[in-house]
């Protein structure tokens, strides 16, 4: 089976995306930084030659066909990231991506698949304490589930609990994500 690369993506409405940004940016700037933030992970995707779906939120499939061309959608169920992750994860190997992370190659998403292919488990820290990749060779439930999402404890609990499901983990570089105002500068320094 070969690695899907898994993008959990919001359609970018005013009001309702990256609602940390809007004290800077306003309700409209934060949606405008999420389309692009978006637009730039799923051209890197692309650029990586590896199988993709977009699991998305917020839209129908016409609305994302319509924003980001054709792309192999799927419509996020409820419930909280982990669950939303695991039922995205189906077939495995897998490699989760969120949107806010300027700094993705498509060498790193390489990478991480040749990883996976080994029956490796590889993580990508962010600088904010959580992780902008997660890949899984396989089902690992008890690594997404009661996560404490958005706070600084996501990444060093992600990799215990991986550890202690016996899966080897691999570390990809470490990156920022783009969620809170200061955060910005490190957009602003990424190439277009």
């Amino acid at each position: 089976m070969s690695v899907r690369v898994v993008i959990m993506a919001r359609y970018p409405v005013a009001g309702q995306c990256k609602t940390r940004l809007m004290p800077a940016l306003g309700p409209e700037g934060a949606a405008d930084m999420h389309r692009r933030l978006a637009e730039r992970t799923v051209e890197r995707v692309r650029q990586s030659g590896l199988h993709f779906e977009l699991w998305g939120t917020g839209g129908s499939a016409q609305d994302f066909a319509s924003w980001l061309g054709d792309v192999p959608f799927r419509e996020q169920p409820g419930g909280d990231l982990g669950q939303r992750l695991e039922a995205a994860g189906s077939p495995y190997p897998v490699i989760y991506l969120g949107t806010d992370c300027p700094g993705i190659e498509p060498g790193y998403l390489r990478e991480a698949a040749a990883h996976l292919d080994g029956g490796r488990a590889v993580l990508g820290p962010a600088h904010d304490g959580g992780y902008w990749t997660l890949g899984l060779p396989q089902a690992v439930p008890s690594v997404l589930s009661d996560m404490p999402w958005g706070t600084e404890h996501v990444y060093e609990l992600t990799l215990q609990r991986l550890r202690a499901a016996g899966q080897e983990v691999v570390l990809l570089p470490m990156l920022h994500d783009i969620d809170r105002p200061e955060d910005l500068v490190h957009f602003a320094a990424e190439p277009a």
